[in-house]
């Protein structure tokens, strides 16, 4: 068993004296875990740092193996954000977050909504927005989307403000108004790809979309979120 891909790299742990599992996430197969041989050396631990592209080779015996993996460097997206906090921690809340889909599945929308916000990493009024909606994706992908296409009480499609914390679905303005204490509002610009989004309007996505995370996929599994995404919320909002 072999293929070849370019890949995002979520994580990397030393393995042994110089080797390091290393877990990639490509367009083709998903997230992938293999063994790469001199991946804790000094040569490859920077071109393993999460957030790095690479092209990874996987080989195995069998498909069920954890198999070995060579990579050969891409674009340094870590080392680009080091000089910068807000863009560093938005890139290790990506790579956190990536690791709660399922292993070798491909999610092809996912990956190329990923391409497009490590592409605005150096656009600090852009890339926040792009990393809110690839949240909203990556909770439709894993079967948990959220439902915002009418209101859940009236049916109606227009004035869509609010969101339930129960069902997940659009809430319109006047029908959410006796229990506007306890709904999330809606931020425009996750309807409209055209809307304008101000640092306000993310911070409201980000707890939306965190709530639904957290509530649907970490606590039912007995995981906790990962504290990168955290460490983003906490620059976002300061």
């Amino acid at each position: 068993m072999q293929w070849e891909a370019e890949a995002l790299v979520l994580a990397a742990r030393p393995h042994g004296e110089s080797s390091a599992i290393v877990d990639v996430f490509s367009r083709e197969h998903g997230r992938f875990a293999g063994l790469v041989r001199g991946g804790n050396s000094r040569r490859l631990r920077p071109i393993l740092q999460p957030g790095n592209m690479v092209v990874a080779t996987w080989r195995a015996r069998l498909s069920e193996h954890l198999g070995t993996m060579t990579v050969d460097a891409g674009r340094a997206h870590a080392a680009e954000a080091m000089a910068d906090a807000k863009a560093l921690a938005g890139l290790s809340a990506l790579c956190a977050l990536m690791q709660i889909t399922p292993e070798r599945q491909a999610y092809p929308r996912l990956y190329d909504t990923l391409i497009l916000v490590l592409g605005a990493m150096d656009d600090e009024a852009l890339w926040p927005v792009l990393l809110a909606r690839y949240e909203m994706a990556l909770l439709e992908e894993i079967g948990f989307g959220l439902d915002l296409s009418c209101c859940a009480a009236t049916g109606v499609v227009d004035e869509l403000e609010y969101v339930s914390p129960r069902s997940g679905r659009a809430v319109s303005r006047a029908a959410a108004q006796p229990y506007l204490d306890k709904m999330f509002v809606l931020p425009q610009f996750l309807l409209d790809p055209s809307a304008d989004a101000s640092d306000d309007d993310v911070q409201k996505a980000m707890e939306l979309t965190g709530h639904f995370l957290e509530r649907r996929v970490y606590l039912p599994n007995g995981m906790k979120m990962p504290p990168a995404r955290q460490r983003l919320v906490d620059i976002l909002t300061r």
